[in-house]
């Protein structure tokens, strides 16, 4: 649904003091979904932007939308149920690195694969910035932030890859500080029919010193090191779905660019793909969903006698 009347960023906006730390990256990622969904001219009132625990967990208080804080690792869950009930809600789930990487990994893996049409949001800065700067599972090996006693013994986990092989139909990367790119690659997210994923690199000024601002800036050999895949004539989307051997040849050209990482980072779409929506294929079984939300079901007065007389 389009808004009635022209909005801007700030219809998005609400009066609740942001409380995080200064030079925090999560400035730029709020300030970028507000921007989206004023690219997109959503109703506030048609959104929800549900959170999991830590510092991006405060994203629903800033964002005059629906929202829902939940539990830890728990996100995924509530937004595929919020879908799943309201259809015609745009849902949004938003979490940290941590959140989404380490105890939410399970759920992470199993929301790609039913590809409700829903979009994912991780701010990745490769600690537990609520906690006090504990590595999170995407902190490389051999890395020492300033947070952390010695340098990590533990592999970081590649979000990119992990989403591809969970079947995410949309699979992006963005950078929080990014003012112009990262607003227009958050609506393209939206705007994908299926489970869209966004890993967002994040600045965490006062536990990773690693990376940081002048990091990401920086010039190498003539190149930026933070660059866009679209700007080097790379095309991660799927022409045919059908054909299972293009989708592997995308597939796996995604996965190796999601390795480049040191003197050059790349952003952007990674892999797309238009696939059957779990909503689409529930509605083929259950043609009463097609027509009308689940909460609209007048779930009161079912007839539940024929289950009955099946169990006796």
């Amino acid at each position: 649904m389009i808004a009635e009347k022209e909005l801007t960023a700030k219809d998005y906006k609400t009066p609740v003091h942001i409380n995080w730390c200064p030079g925090c990256g999560d400035f730029g990622i709020v300030t970028a979904l507000q921007e989206a969904l004023a690219l997109l001219q959503l109703p506030p009132h048609r959104v929800a932007v549900f959170s999991g625990i830590g510092c991006s967990g405060k994203t629903p208080h800033y964002i005059n939308c629906y929202g829902f804080h939940t539990l830890h690792g728990r996100v995924l869950p509530n937004a595929t149920g919020a879908k799943l009930a309201n259809r015609d809600l745009t849902v949004v789930a938003v979490g940290g690195d941590g959140d989404g990487y380490g105890i939410g990994a399970g759920y992470f893996v199993n929301s790609g694969r039913r590809n409700v049409d829903i979009t994912y949001l991780v701010y990745n800065n490769g600690v537990y910035g609520l906690t006090k700067g504990q590595a999170s599972p995407t902190l490389a090996r051999g890395l020492k932030p300033k947070s952390i006693p010695e340098p990590t013994i533990q592999e970081g986990l590649n979000p990119i890859a992990l989403a591809i092989g969970s079947g995410y139909t949309f699979v992006a990367r963005g950078y929080a500080l990014d003012r112009k790119g990262l607003p227009s690659l958050i609506a393209e997210a939206i705007q994908h029919p299926g489970t869209s994923f966004v890993d967002i690199l994040q600045t965490c000024p006062y536990y990773n010193d690693l990376m940081t601002k002048p990091w990401f800036d920086e010039v190498i050999a003539g190149h930026e090191r933070i660059y866009r895949l679209e700007d080097e004539g790379y095309d991660g989307t799927v022409a045919d779905p059908s054909d299972l051997g293009g989708v592997a040849r995308k597939k796996g050209q995604a996965v190796e660019r999601s390795y480049e990482w040191g003197d050059r980072i790349p952003t952007g779409v990674f892999y797309r793909a238009r696939l059957p929506t779990y909503e689409e294929e529930l509605a083929g079984r259950l043609p009463l969903y097609a027509k009308k939300p689940l909460i609209d079901w007048d779930v009161a007065d079912r007839d539940v006698s024929g289950l009955l007389n099946t169990l006796r």
